[in-house]
This record gives structure tokens, sequence and C-alpha cells, in this order.
């Protein structure tokens, strides 16, 4: 049996991974160790990251080539900007952070980077680009929440509430989608454009963890 092309970027992205899941950040959710604030530094950069990635999976509907892939991308970018906006502002106040403070975050630089290489890969590369450099959020964060899953879990219901989400069923699905898509539109791809899409799934990789770096130091512009 021939080994799926997502197993292939798995395995070329596999230390940047691991290194995600033995972050401090990462292991501080698990075990409820970690310092509030920087957890609310994480929630008010992620509520942007959340903008930005609506604007991605937008780009992705334009971009599909079928329209079951074009449907199931408008329904995550309906459920992004309908659903889960809503839920993360109703999360984000269980941290006492106002709609008015979450409005009024500016994007760190790492928050900024990561942003601008997806909807630069979204308008520049082609869709197979797109979606690789998509992959890393979706079934990232299921991996993520499935081993924290699998520990004692935290005393803080809110933190334990962020593990329960990224650990369900819906989400591994959602992954599960995702992956199987770019399968699909890797098969057949010429190796140069492969190249290209491993580029993309890396490259997001690495700011999936700097992400939970600049959370952990609460980055700032220098001046």
């Amino acid at each position: 049996m021939s080994e799926r092309f997502t197993d292939r970027l798995y395995r070329l992205a596999r230390p940047v991974w691991e290194a995600q899941h033995s972050h401090p950040f990462v292991q501080g959710i698990g075990d409820g160790s970690l310092d509030i604030e920087k957890f609310k530094f994480w929630v008010r950069q992620d509520y942007l990251f959340l903008i930005d990635y609506a604007r991605l999976l937008a780009l992705a509907v334009a971009r599909a080539p079928d329209l079951d892939s074009m449907r199931r991308f408008a329904d995550l970018v309906h459920g992004t900007l309908n659903v889960e906006m809503d839920l993360h502002r109703s999360y984000a106040a269980e941290f006492g952070i106002s709609i008015a403070e979450l409005e009024a975050e500016e994007k760190a630089p790492t928050t900024r980077g990561y942003t601008d290489f997806l909807l630069r890969v979204a308008a520049l590369d082609e869709f197979s680009g797109l979606i690789a450099a998509l992959l890393p959020c979706m079934w990232g964060f299921s991996d993520i929440g499935q081993r924290l899953a699998q520990g004692p879990g935290p005393a803080d219901e809110r933190y334990a509430k962020w593990i329960e989400m990224y650990s369900s069923e819906e989400f591994a699905e959602l992954a599960v989608w995702c992956r199987s898509l770019v399968d699909r539109v890797a098969a057949g791809l010429p190796e140069d454009t492969l190249r290209r899409m491993e580029d993309a799934f890396l490259t997001s990789s690495r700011y999936e963890l700097l992400f939970w770096e600049m959370a952990w130091r609460q980055e700032r512009w220098p001046a």
C-alpha cells in the first residue's frame, strides 16, 4: 500500500509537531499550570488570527476545483464567522476579556507573519498550496487536543474546556476531511508541485510552533 501524501507531510514536519507537544505553553494547558496572563494573550491573538483564517477559507471557496469542496469551505467560513467567533468572544469573557479588548488588540509580529503568509499563499499559489498551508492548523490542534485529553486533565475548567473542544470528534472529523482533501488533490501532481506543498505545510507548522512561543513570551513589537 502506497504512503499517503499527508503521511509524507507529517514525517517531514514531525520534529516541529513534537516541539509543539513539548512546549511549556501546551504542557501548561494540559496540567493547568499555565500562567493565566499568557493564556489570555493567546486568546486575544487567536481572535485576530481567526478573522484572517476566515478570509483564507473564503479564498479556498473561490479556488476549490469542485462543488463539494466549495460547499465544505463555504460552511467553514459561515461557521467561523457566525459560530466560532461568537464562541471565542464568550470564552474570552470567562477570562475577563471584553469584546472591546478583543477588537482593540494589535497583532503581534508572529500573528502578523503567520496570517500574511497564509493569505499570500492563498492569493499567489495554486489550490494545492493553499490547502497544504491551512492543514497544520486543523490537524495540529486536533492532534494536540487528543494528546492532552489522554492526561489527567487540568483543574481549571476553562483549560479543560479548551482541551474538550479540540479533542472532540467533530474537530477530529474536520482534520480527517482536510487531510483527505490534500491527499486527493496531491494525487498525480508533479514532484515540483508536491515540494511546494511540502514547503507550505512545513512553514505553517513552524508558525504554529511560533504561535505558542509568541503567547508564552507575550510577544510585542519592540518599538
